[in-house]
C-alpha cells in the first residue's frame, strides 16, 4: 500500500529521534513508534514539510507535557491497552516522506499510518503543543544536521 499523503491528525509508525537522543549525537530513533502528524504544509518547490509529536507508554514529567491518549482512541487506532500519551514538547520535524517512516507491526499488507485522531483531541494537541512556545523550537530537525 502506498504512503498516504502526509495530513495534520494522522498517525503514522515512524523511528522518532528523542531531544536527548539527538543532544547525544545520535542521529536515528531508537525504535519506530507511532506520532501524530501536527503540521503538514507544502513549500513552493512542491516538498512536504512535517512535524511530528510521538506517542509513548511512558507517563510524563511534568503531567502538562503530555496528553493522554483515551482507550477507544487507542482502540480505535489499533493500538495496545497500556496507558499512552502524546508528548507535546519533543517533536520532529522532517521533508514527506523522509527515511523513516515505517510500515506499522502486525498490520495486513505495508500500512504505514495507523488513522486518524478524533478531531477534538488533535485540536487539544495541537493548542498544548502551541502553548509549550509552537512547533518552530520543539522540533527536532531530521534533515538538515545542525
Amino acid at each position: 500500500m502506498p504512503l498516504p499523503p502526509p495530513e495534520p491528525g494522522l498517525v503514522i509508525n515512524y523511528q522518532y529521534l528523542w531531544r536527548h537522543e539527538h543532544l547525544a549525537g545520535l542521529e536515528e530513533g531508537q525504535k519506530a513508534r507511532p506520532c501524530a502528524v501536527v503540521v503538514a504544509t507544502v513549500d513552493v518547490d512542491g516538498l512536504a514539510h512535517v512535524v511530528v509529536a510521538p506517542l509513548t507508554h511512558r507517563r510524563p514529567e511534568p503531567p502538562s507535557e503530555g496528553i493522554e491518549l483515551p482507550p477507544r482512541v487507542k482502540q480505535h487506532l489499533g493500538l495496545d491497552w497500556e496507558r499512552s500519551w502524546v508528548i507535546v514538547n519533543d517533536l520532529n520535524a522532517f521533508v514527506w516522506p523522509g527515511y523513516d517512516i515505517r510500515p506499522v507491526p502486525q498490520a495486513a499488507a505495508s500500512h504505514f499510518d495507523y488513522g486518524f485522531l478524533p478531531p477534538r483531541l488533535f485540536a487539544l494537541i495541537v493548542e498544548r503543543i502551541t502553548a509549550h512556545d509552537g512547533t518552530a523550537r520543539l522540533a527536532t530537525s531530521r534533515d538538515v544536521a545542525e
